[in-house]
């Protein structure tokens, strides 16, 4: 555990994440996901942007639903730092030069 709020949890991803520094912000009550109560989902989202704050450029993401590539059924937001050229693309995204 990296960091520990009254309602919610800074961690490492089991697996080490995609960048250095990636951390998973989870509320410590069950919300399957960002949809079901929104108030604590609101509440993980202030702490996630603390942690944001700390941390410069980073991707903030979170899935609902199979469709949109949930796979873990409680409400989690990943911080993910980013650097230019770390080569890291989201789904949506292709490889291009960063934008000035």
């Amino acid at each position: 555990m990296l960091r520990e709020w009254p309602e919610t949890l800074a961690i490492r991803p089991r697996h080490g994440g995609v960048t250095d520094g990636h951390l998973l912000i989870i509320p410590k009550v069950h919300v399957a996901d960002v949809a079901e109560d929104p108030p604590v989902s609101a509440t993980t989202m202030l702490r996630a942007a603390e942690l944001a704050a700390e941390t410069g450029d980073c991707n903030v993401i979170t899935s609902r639903g199979p469709s949109a590539t949930q796979t873990v059924r409680h409400l989690h937001l990943h911080l993910v730092p980013r650097a230019d050229g770390d080569g890291l693309l989201l789904p949506w995204t292709t490889a291009r030069p960063a934008e000035r």
